[in-house]
This record gives structure tokens, sequence and C-alpha cells, in this order.
């Protein structure tokens, strides 16, 4: 079985959404043999013409899956093009044996992309970085039926069915509701508007001379004060010390047992004492 070559700019869906869509729906679908054929010929032989074979005859797929993604103010072409990816992850994956069609296997890695692409352009500010809360963002976004804020029963039903708490539910819509905000005024801004933007409000003090100077002062004291309690340990004391927490260099627990001719423990017992010393120190 062989997939006609397509012209390169109609399988961009950039360049054309509607004539790439019309030409992927053109591409004969593979029947089980076909697909097993070209999968065994990938997997046992490397063969890449097979592996084109079996990308071009599952676009049209990527184009169904990334159509349920309109709602997220993306651009379709973007999202296919996102799919293709894990399409063609996917197909590199793909091993003949597992019993499976390949539309089976590549759902996962085709919206994976996709969500990856969302969570990256959705907002300038990330709104979904663990797990938990890429599983929010996607399923509370099609949970909520109506525009207003959840209830308290609603926010534990999503919860129920999410497997999360109740309060990264509220979390999580007080994300989907928020805006980006540009941190400095438009151009164009009023001196009413223009007040409200960040940059009138948040102030950076990194570099304010007082600020600095009172960073050096309290830096100086701090490494006096650490000086003079050193100075009060005994001698091991003041040198286990440096050997594990003040050397470049540190050494381990058995390192100084062996030094001093002492049990491991021993030497973990010196050293609480002695850092509860030197709190007692500093903090006096």
């Amino acid at each position: 079985m062989t997939t006609s070559l397509q012209p390169v700019h109609a399988l961009v869906p950039g360049a054309n959404l509607e004539a790439y869509v019309q030409t992927v729906n053109s591409i004969p679908l593979l029947t089980v043999e076909q697909e097993r054929e070209l999968a065994e010929r990938l997997y046992y032989d490397q063969d890449l013409d097979a592996a084109r074979q079996m990308v071009l005859a599952h676009l049209r797929f990527v184009v169904h899956i990334a159509r349920s993604y309109a709602g997220y103010g993306l651009a379709q072409a973007d999202l296919i093009q996102e799919g293709n990816v894990g399409l063609m992850k996917a197909v590199k994956r793909f091993n003949p044996e597992m019993g499976v069609r390949l539309v089976s296997f590549a759902v996962h890695w085709i919206k994976a992309e996709i969500h990856e692409f969302i969570l990256r352009n959705w907002r300038i500010v990330k709104v979904a970085t663990t797990k938990a809360q890429r599983k929010l963002f996607f399923n509370l976004r099609s949970q909520k039926k109506r525009l207003a804020w959840l209830n308290n029963d609603e926010v534990t039903a999503v919860a129920d069915s999410l497997g999360v708490e109740p309060h990264e539910v509220r979390e999580m819509e007080s994300r989907l509701t928020g805006h980006d905000m540009a941190f400095d005024p438009a151009a164009d801004a009023d001196d009413d508007s223009a007040y409200q933007s960040p940059a009138h409000y948040l102030e950076d003090h990194r570099y304010d001379p007082a600020r600095q100077l009172e960073d050096a002062d309290w830096s100086d004291n701090s490494t006096s004060s650490l000086h003079e309690a050193l100075e009060r340990l005994d001698e091991r004391s003041r040198d286990i010390l440096q050997q594990r927490w003040l050397s470049d260099d540190k050494a381990t627990l058995h390192d100084l047992a062996a030094k001093y001719n002492v049990s491991a423990e021993r030497i973990r017992q010196l050293e609480k004492n002695a850092m509860n010393k030197l709190k007692g120190s500093i903090q006096a």
C-alpha cells in the first residue's frame, strides 16, 4: 500500500487551513492489514517511508482532536501542528505486537502535545505547572456549566470527581477567570487608567540605597556574630562544624570519626550539641 505524495503547501495547516483539511480528509484510511504491514516495516526495518504513510493516513484524526480545543482562543492551525508532532511521536513508538490500532495508541500523544501547547500559550503567566493543576485546568473548563462562580456543592463535586482538594478547585477557578495585565500602562492610557498599572504600585526595592546598606550591615553583623560564637566552642566542636558546614570539601561523619578515634554516632552528637550552642550564642 502506498499513499500518494501530497503538495507540501497542502500539508501545512498554517498556509490554508481549509485546503489542508480537505487534503488530509482525501487521504485513504488504512485497513488493519495495511496498518500492521507498515508498522512492522517501521518497527523491524526502520522503514521511514512506512512511517510517512502511517502519519499521512492519520492526519485527519489530529484535525478532529484539535477541533475539540477550539474554546481556548488559540489558532486551530497551531493546535493541529502541535497535534501532528504528537502523532509523529506516537508512530515512532508504536509496536505492532501491542494488538491495538495506531489511532487508539496515538490519542494520548496527540492530546499531550496539544495540552502542553495550550498551557504554554494560553496566558503569559502559567496557570498550571503540576500534574494535578494540569488535570484541573482542562477538566474544570469542561465541567463548568455557567459563567458564575461555582458554589460549595459544585466545588465539592468537581473535587471528588477529579480526586483533588476543594481549595485546589477554587484556586484553579480563580486562575481561569483572571486576565493578564501589562506591567506598564498602554501608550494611549490616560492618567486615571495609567495609575492602575502595576508599574505604579509594585516597587523594586533591590536597588534602594537604604535597603542595600541595611542588607550589608545585617550580613556583616551576622558574620561577626558567627565568628564570635565559634570562638566560644571548644576546639574539637569548632573543628567539627567547620569541617562539616564551612569547608568547601565537606567531611563525612565517618571521616571525622576516624580523625578523632570515636564512632560516627558520637560525632553526630557532638555536631548537634555544637550547633545548639552556636544558635544560643548568636540569639543571645
